[in-house]
């Protein structure tokens, strides 16, 4: 599925994986804990290895197995329990703050019974627990389902009256948020067209069709309508541990030129493209490629003979060129993504 690219988008992918996961789960056999993450782990390291470079599957088995020792803690342990994590000075400081999508508490707060390696009946933990791992996993999904709408509900405060904003691409998390700001608030956009795959020019007849003034500039006139934009918003295929990301081909050179010229960077991205990994590719780091007869056609014979053409189809864009992120988790600034990724995932699961 995901290696021959049925599945394309990084919101998509991690749907199709907290799917299969949920479908693992309801049909395992196992009688510790240990055994049902064995399994995930096992699911997710194939899912990953069939399209490595989509780092929402991984990110999603990640997000499953923190959900996953959540709730058997919560069962184990309940209210009276120590937390697991008393050590993270994250968790230390947001002590007190309920769970995000839970109601407040974990699911198991009801004291479920769970007796582990029952030899006169194995399946009896698997039945006790499943209830509440199904529960855990559905709110994942409806975290990715609504990430849309939740990164979007605050786009007003973001945006403002006779602003220009650039953006660059076909985000569609970028798409919902200015469409958002744009009942609100009468501003333009310009939208760079993002040669060679040109995705800007859906972007930008998606935008003018909701009735946003939206003008269609090449690439090569970035720099040169820099002094004129008030903001740069931005998606994002991954973010790194060390606030960087990875964005569509061009973000790097948007995001050089708005630094040139003293201009805010935003990034919009649901927190399920937030990676426990640095950069492991080059400064220039091109995490994917495009076909090269979309920048030099075969038809050019003579000249394809004598040059090696490269298609990035992503950019790295450093955590120094990024003012903030804006997540379905809130506004946060590059500093504090390792702590997203700290309270997100567990430590045991940066390698599946």
């Amino acid at each position: 599925m995901y290696s021959i690219r049925q599945v394309v988008g990084s919101r998509e992918a991690a749907l199709e994986t907290a799917l299969v996961l949920r479908q693992v789960v309801s049909k395992a056999r196992f009688s510790n804990i240990q055994q049902l993450i064995a399994v995930i782990r096992e699911v997710g390291r194939r899912l990953a290895e069939a399209q490595p470079k989509e780092h929402s599957v991984g990110n999603t088995v990640r997000r499953v197995l923190h959900n996953v020792r959540e709730e058997y803690n919560s069962a184990t342990k309940g209210a009276t329990g120590a937390s697991r994590n008393v050590y993270s000075i994250s968790k230390f400081v947001l002590q007190g703050q309920p769970r995000k999508h839970t109601g407040g508490a974990a699911k198991s707060e009801a004291r479920i019974t769970l007796k582990e390696n029952d030899p006169s009946d194995p399946d009896s933990f698997a039945r006790a627990l499943k209830p509440v791992l199904m529960e855990a996993i559905q709110d994942v999904l409806d975290e990715l389902e609504t990430v849309y709408d939740n990164v979007s509900k605050n786009a007003k405060d973001h945006i403002h009256s006779d602003e220009i904003i650039l953006t660059i691409g076909h985000s569609k998390t970028v798409e919902a948020f200015l469409k958002s700001a744009g009942h609100y608030r009468n501003y333009t956009v310009i939208v760079a067209e993002t040669a060679p795959s040109y995705q800007g020019h859906e972007m930008a007849r998606s935008l003018s069709a909701a009735g946003i003034s939206t003008f269609l500039v090449p690439d090569s006139s970035i720099y040169a309508i820099m002094s004129r934009v008030n903001k740069v918003i931005l998606g994002a295929h991954a973010i790194l541990a060390n606030g960087g990301l990875f964005a569509i081909s061009g973000s790097l050179l948007a995001a050089t030129a708005a630094r040139a010229h003293s201009t805010p960077v935003v990034v919009c991205a649901g927190q399920f493209k937030l990676t426990p990994l640095w950069n492991l590719y080059h400064e220039h780091g091109a995490l994917d490629f495009a076909d090269p007869s979309s920048v030099l056609g075969f038809d050019e014979g003579k000249l394809v003979e004598r040059v090696d053409v490269v298609n990035p189809y992503y950019d790295y864009v450093g955590p120094e060129l990024v003012d903030v992120f804006i997540t379905n988790d809130g506004d946060h600034p590059p500093s504090s993504v390792y702590r997203l990724i700290k309270e997100t995932y567990d430590d045991d699961d940066h390698e599946l």
